[in-house]
């Protein structure tokens, strides 16, 4: 009994200390992100430069040897985003809003999953790609993105129709999350790299954002905002 206490104390322990790891460093990459989205121009593009670099480097690493194919569409994969959010960056009005608006979408969608799948748990969305996350998960995201976007385009002045575009655009971030998990699954690894301390690599913390970006652009092209 006082092994299984043990156990369970260090099991907490080893939880607090994940989630303070997380939220330190999740911090910390939202400074940089937001800085280097208020500065705008060079800084910005210099960020997401780096960034859309080092997605492709993880991307690499992940398909090594499954063919040329896959490496073209990696370059496709880090490109798109990057220039979907250099482009809505400095394209008319209310630019700075937009982006924030992508950021708070992802962000939020990636919150409210982990601490709904943590705490409601239930049955698992998908077992065989990612035994981890849960339908509770992809509601909580889905729900805590609707809102806080929602509040976001409906006090900063951005086309209406975004206030409904955060649900629908956070279950494309989670299917996102899904397809790169698919991809460390087929390469027989846990994370897409270690360069974030307690998140693993870029692409396990971004896989939301190249989706939000991407759609978030294809709706200013297709002209419906």
């Amino acid at each position: 009994r006082n092994m299984q206490a043990a156990n369970a104390a260090l099991g907490v322990a080893d939880l607090v200390s994940e989630l303070s790891l997380r939220i330190a460093s999740g911090i910390v990459m939202i400074v940089v992100a937001l800085g280097a989205t208020f500065l705008g121009g060079y800084w910005f593009a210099t960020f997401v430069a780096i960034i859309a670099g080092l997605i492709f480097v993880e991307w690499t690493r992940l398909t090594r040897g499954w063919g040329i194919g896959w490496t073209v569409a990696g370059f496709l994969y880090a490109l798109i985003p990057a220039v979907s959010l250099l482009w809505l960056r400095e394209r008319g009005a209310h630019t700075l809003e937009m982006i924030l608006w992508i950021f708070i979408i992802t962000w939020s969608t990636d919150i409210g999953a982990y601490f709904a799948g943590r705490s409601i748990g239930g049955p698992k969305l998908a077992p065989h790609i990612s035994p981890n996350k849960t339908w509770a998960g992809l509601i909580g995201g889905v729900l805590v993105a609707g809102v806080l976007g929602g509040l976001w385009a409906q006090n900063t002045g951005l086309w209406k129709a975004f206030i409904w575009y955060g649900p629908l655009i956070a279950v494309g971030a989670q299917m996102g999350d899904l397809f790169e998990s698919h991809l460390k699954r087929r390469a027989g690894v846990k994370d897409s790299g270690t360069i974030l301390p307690g998140h693993g690599g870029v692409m396990d913390r971004l896989d939301g954002l190249v989706v939000v970006a991407s759609f978030a652009a294809l709706i200013h092209v297709i002209g419906t905002a």
